[in-house]
């Protein structure tokens, strides 16, 4: 049996975690290891040619996360490529994380109405791109919410601080910072978040790493002051001077319970629906082909 590979997702859970020593005390051998990017997202205040856009499922697709045992993006993200046999979806449990649209203090923009036709920074096929989408549409026509692909999520935050563009979607430390800085959110747009692990994945090391980050999420619940400084182990140097994580919240939650056949199929239908992917859905797997741990019908089941 290897060594448990671990990219911990911009989220606080590993971190305690491995601090505390829970995932040597579940028995787990582990090291962290942080996915290669180099140059995979391009970072534009302007509209990208269509070669040029990345995001995360680009980055699953492309085999960058194949160096891990287990990674996590945004659950429609995971969904998809799960699906489409890039890995399988961890049916077991899932997370939410705050996020939001966050304009400049000064920004005329007050209601979810006046992001009509304004370009909002996304990450392409990663969460904010969805979660912008599904929030907006109560509020917004489909063809009147205008999507900006900017880059990934430290690089959209870096857009927006610098006023480069007018509104971007934020989650997770780089929503708290955003705040601490002044901008304004004008729409909650929290999603959930679930993990890809290998298709030949060991499921009793999958379990105890999870059993660790519940150990570690139970901290967290409990006094997420002591914790919120492992916010600087992922953010880059550029904002460690000014970022104030006495005031960050506690971010990413994990939710022990099931991603079922009726989150994964509903999923399935929703990104079908807005023609988000555009070719290849007709060859995708269902769900019991895509998810790896105990498969369950429905959350009662």
């Amino acid at each position: 049996m290897g060594t448990f590979v671990i990219s911990p997702h911009m989220r606080l859970q590993e971190w305690v975690a491995h601090d505390q020593g829970y995932f040597t005390e579940e028995g787990l051998e582990y090291e962290f290891k942080k996915r290669p990017k180099g140059n995979f997202s391009v970072k534009s205040a302007d509209p990208l040619p269509k070669d040029q856009i990345r995001g995360a499922y680009q980055s699953i697709e492309s085999g960058l996360r194949k160096t891990t045992d287990v990674s996590c993006a945004c659950h429609w993200t995971i969904n998809m490529a799960a699906a489409a046999g890039h890995g399988k979806l961890w049916g077991e449990a899932y997370s939410v994380t705050p996020s939001g649209i966050y304009v400049s203090e000064e920004s005329s923009i007050k209601r979810p109405e006046d992001l009509a036709n304004v370009p909002i920074s996304v990450g392409y096929q990663s969460g904010s791109h969805y979660s912008t989408m599904q929030a907006l549409e109560p509020f917004l026509r489909q063809e009147d919410i205008s999507l900006h692909f900017g880059g990934m999520l430290f690089q959209r935050l870096e857009l927006l601080v610098d006023r480069e563009v007018p509104a971007a979607g934020l989650f997770g430390g780089p929503l708290y910072l955003a705040e601490q800085l002044g901008f304004r959110k004008i729409l909650d747009t929290t999603f959930m978040v679930a993990a890809l692990v290998p298709n030949d994945t060991n499921e009793d090391d999958v379990r105890k790493y999870y059993r660790a980050l519940k150990r570690a999420q139970a901290d967290i619940d409990l006094h997420p002051e002591r914790h919120t400084h492992f916010y600087k182990k992922f953010f880059p140097p550029r904002w460690h001077d000014v970022m104030d994580v006495r005031r960050f919240g506690p971010g990413e939650r994990i939710v022990f319970l099931p991603y079922d056949r009726r989150i994964f199929d509903s999923t399935q239908r929703w990104v079908a629906d807005r023609g988000i992917f555009e070719t290849g859905l007709e060859d995708r797997q269902g769900y019991a082909c895509s998810v790896a741990g105990e498969l369950t019908s429905s959350a009662d089941a």
